[in-house]
This record gives C-alpha cells, structure tokens and sequence, in this order.
C-alpha cells in the first residue's frame, strides 16, 4: 500500500522496508488548531493515500514514545482545518489513547489504553458523513474510542501520521497499512 502514498510534511528521515514505513520525527512537528494554546501547527508528518470517498483505513504502529505529546497512529484530511488524527500519545507520563478532531478548531480526548501502547492498531471508518475510530491491542479485537459527524467529501488524504511537538527523533514503524471500502460493521462490533 505505501507504493501509493506521498507526504506531507516529508521528514528527513524514512524508509520503507518491505511492508514496513520507518519514520524519524522532525524538530517540534504537530497537528493543533488554535484551541486552548491559541496557534496553528500543521507540520506533522503524514504518508497518506487519497480516497475516492468513503472507506475504512487501519494500521499497526510500533514506537518508544517516552516525551511529553510524541504521538503516533493516523491521520484523516479534508483540508488544513478539517481532519482527525489518532492513536497513542505520551501525556502525563504514559501513553494514552488520543484524538483530535478539527473542524475549524481541535479538540482533545484521552483515555488509557487496554494493551501496550508502544505496539497497537488503528483504525479509521469514514461513511455517510461519520467517523468511526477503534483501536487494538491485537489487530483482532477492535473496541471503538470516537464516533463523531465528520464532512463530506468526494476525497480524503489518510495515512499514518507521527509528531514530536517537543523533540525531534520520535522512531516509528508502521505496517499492515490498508485502505478498503468502508467495512461497515455495527457499532459495537469487535472484530
């Protein structure tokens, strides 16, 4: 899948092995819409694939997260000011489930996470104009952290996304990425 993925925000340091996307973390990347902080940072990195409409993206991330907001897991874009992004995050002296989701401005939602944070799956699910977001332990099991309204659009950029707003050198490595037509499994649907 990464053959059809480009960046944005490119780092200096990636490459692909196999079926395996290695990133170094860039200086102080992010995602943030002025909330709470009140600046706008759009300097994250993302390998994203462009949809042709709805569907259902996943993918597996192993990382040291170990400083304050490194972050990693994935991305979904309409624009610069409308996207969601989720995974682990490193907050309060762990790594916690996380999601943002910005429609003009972000919000922020943590929960603890079930599993290892350092080795987990996301999954993104966007169909009718909602989004659906799981998170494994396993890549079997998916329990569901965010369901919110999410625009519609002809196309969305989604892809793994990674960030270190406080360092650079945040290591990376993402497999299993696949994107498919949305799976459309009911809400509380485990598998």
């Amino acid at each position: 899948m990464f053959e059809h993925c480009i960046w944005l925000n490119e780092p200096a340091q990636w490459r692909v092995d196999g079926d395996t996307l290695h990133v170094r973390t860039d200086l102080k990347t992010d995602f943030w819409r002025e909330t709470h902080y009140g600046f706008v940072r759009h300097s994250g990195h993302v390998f994203g694939y462009r949809t042709s409409g709805d569907f259902t993206a996943s993918v597996r991330v192993r990382a040291a997260f170990r400083e304050l907001y490194d972050q990693a897991g994935i991305m979904v874009l309409v624009d610069e000011r409308t996207w969601i992004k989720a995974g682990i995050e490193h907050s309060d002296g762990q790594g916690s489930l996380s999601s943002v989701l910005t429609v003009g401005q972000s919000d922020w939602a943590l929960s603890a996470f079930a599993g290892d944070p350092g080795d987990f799956w996301v999954r993104a699910t966007v169909s009718d104009g909602v989004l659906k977001v799981q998170a494994s332990a396993d890549g079997t099991h998916w329990p569901f952290i965010r369901l919110c309204p999410f625009p519609t659009a002809a196309s969305y950029f989604v892809g793994p996304m990674c960030c270190s707003p406080e360092r650079a050198g945040l290591e990376v490595a993402f497999s299993d990425f696949d994107v498919t037509p949305p799976i459309g499994k009911a809400l509380h649907d485990l598998t």
